[in-house]
């Protein structure tokens, strides 16, 4: 039996006793064989099933198929070994914006044994350094688009860097066979790293096994989207971002459907693929929901059958004002880098309008005090689940300590849960306002704020007040920034106070023309604490 021959990442991962217990794994769809390579599922399995001329991946440039995507991953995964010196267990760093070659290049790492550690296009050289030095990554891959940062980095560790997109990995290609035999990884084995977005500190590595991928697969799609081969998935979030892994790569290959990568996914690319492609599936955020809405009379989206939401919670306007426009539900959810995907969601015969969902199959959910004694049904407290995946830090146990309590996940999120099971968010516990003794969810001011006739997007945080303790604040974006003026911010307190509690209304509100984001959609509301 292979063993890794670099073992970082599994000298790395917390003891067993630190982990969170796993549940359902015993279910068949959970259950693997000791050795397994998740590649063979996702994409070589298409090949010896006689479905390598089906379409694998479109772009407005150009369109792949199953053979194609096989082909070229394979001929990546003899330069990984033969030209860049990759061992069994090494971590390769993949720096790119979401393209086929994207793809190509994290199935290649996979065959070939290494770890994925895939980053988003916008970061910086510091942050790419940070990266490279905590997982001890020795190779990277970069769309030659992204060179300048990627040249910058300054790390020991780093050793080889090979550029495509007119770069030298396709010249390397070019002599390299079309076969591979794939590495034989354990179910166990590490396949990829991702890092979390964490705002302060050295980034938190999370780590998932090859079963996990596949894992991943059998739950929230099934249970969701019930995909077929005729689908054609699309979505905004970058491939770097386990959100965006699961709805642009993994589900629709291990399903054998097809996907639409955009590198820059702007609302009106995003209709314009979903029109002229006939896509069926969507995978965004709720920010980009909101602004997709309002552009439906330019566009035919009549193919489309799935909406998913993810990154934060889906206001409950947002979900109203897509239905009322196309008659398609929203599917929310909610996940965790630290979970990989999804873990509470809806399907359409099994949602309400404002709630998150129940946990899906492979997972339970409950919500719990300070204390980690569960709470009475519409009480607020922290979120808790297991199931098919769990937190596994890489060299962070106190970080470990603080997110696994009890065998359980826990989240950072308060969510309250109903009477019929259903989970709903409250906040981040960090977006919490507490002001003159009042629990006020920043959340809870947003979704009312999103209601009013002027308001496209808006953020809500507390800001110190000596007085209060802390103060609403509210960051609002106009539908039209000319009619900004502080009678319009009054009107708008006072319209608040007519339509919620009055002690929630936002005593700064300030209009500015846009928010600050992630890659991922998520606004930063970091930024507007500073």
């Amino acid at each position: 039996m292979k063993h890794y021959t670099d073992n970082f990442a599994h000298n790395s991962l917390p003891s067993l006793d630190l982990q969170p217990d796993y549940v359902f794994l015993d279910l068949p769809q959970f259950s693997h064989p000791e050795l397994l390579n998740c590649v063979d599922k996702l994409l070589d399995n298409h090949i010896k099933e006689g479905r390598g001329n089906n379409v694998c991946i479109r772009s407005f440039e150009e369109t792949w198929t199953y053979q194609d995507l096989f082909e070229k991953a394979n001929q990546i995964a003899h330069v990984l070994v033969d030209d860049l010196g990759l061992v069994s267990g090494n971590r390769v760093l993949l720096r790119s914006a979401n393209n086929p070659m994207m793809v190509a290049c994290w199935y290649a790492v996979l065959k070939a044994g290494g770890i994925v550690v895939a980053t988003m296009p916008l970061l910086r050289s510091k942050e790419l350094t940070t990266i490279i030095d905590c997982a001890e990554i020795s190779i990277a891959l970069c769309d030659s688009e992204l060179k300048e940062e990627m040249n910058a980095v300054k790390s020991p560790f780093l050793k080889k860097t090979s550029f495509y997109r007119n770069g030298d990995l396709e010249v390397l290609m070019q002599s390299k066979p079309k076969t591979f035999s794939n590495f034989h990884s354990k179910a166990d084995s590490v396949a990829l790293i991702g890092f979390t977005s964490g705002t302060t500190g050295l980034p938190k590595m999370t780590s998932h096994y090859h079963k996990d991928i596949l894992n991943i697969c059998e739950a929230f799609p099934q249970y969701s989207l019930q995909p077929t081969q005729d689908d054609i998935f699309i979505g905004s979030p970058p491939i770097g971002f386990t959100f965006g892994l699961g709805g642009l790569v993994l589900f629709p290959m291990y399903f054998g459907a097809s996907t639409f990568l955009i590198e820059k996914p702007s609302p009106d690319l995003l209709l314009k693929a979903i029109d002229e492609h006939k896509v069926s599936i969507c995978f965004t955020a709720p920010t980009a929901w909101r602004i997709l809405t309002t552009k439906l009379n330019e566009y035919n989206i009549s193919s489309l059958r799935k909406c998913v939401s993810a990154g934060e919670t889906l206001p409950l306007q947002v979900w109203n004002d897509w239905y009322e426009t196309t008659g398609l539900k929203i599917i929310d959810g909610i996940g965790a880098t630290e979970m990989l995907h999804i873990f509470i969601s809806s399907n359409e015969q099994n949602m309400k309008p404002g709630a998150t969902g129940v946990a899906i199959t492979g997972y339970e959910a409950k919500i719990i005090d300070v204390d980690g004694n569960e709470v009475a049904r519409n009480e607020p407290g922290r979120l808790a689940v297991r199931g098919i995946t769990g937190c596994k830090y890489l060299n962070r146990i106190e970080k470990q300590k603080e997110y696994v309590e009890n065998g359980w996940n826990i989240t950072g999120d308060i969510f309250r849960q109903d009477e019929e099971g259903y989970f709903y968010f409250v906040a981040r516990g960090d977006d919490m306002i507490i002001s003159s003794g009042y629990n006020i969810a920043a959340i809870e001011v947003e979704s009312v704020l999103l209601t009013h006739e002027h308001v496209l997007e808006c953020a809500v945080v507390g800001l110190p007040d000596e007085e209060r303790g802390m103060i609403v604040t509210a960051y609002v974006v106009l539908k039209d920034y000319n009619q900004a003026s502080n009678q319009l911010a009054k009107e708008m307190q006072d319209w608040f106070k007519v339509n919620a509690a009055p002690y929630k209304y936002p005593r700064l509100l300030y209009f500015v023309e846009a928010l600050p984001k992630t890659e991922t959609g998520k606004i930063q509301r970091f930024k507007l604490k500073s």
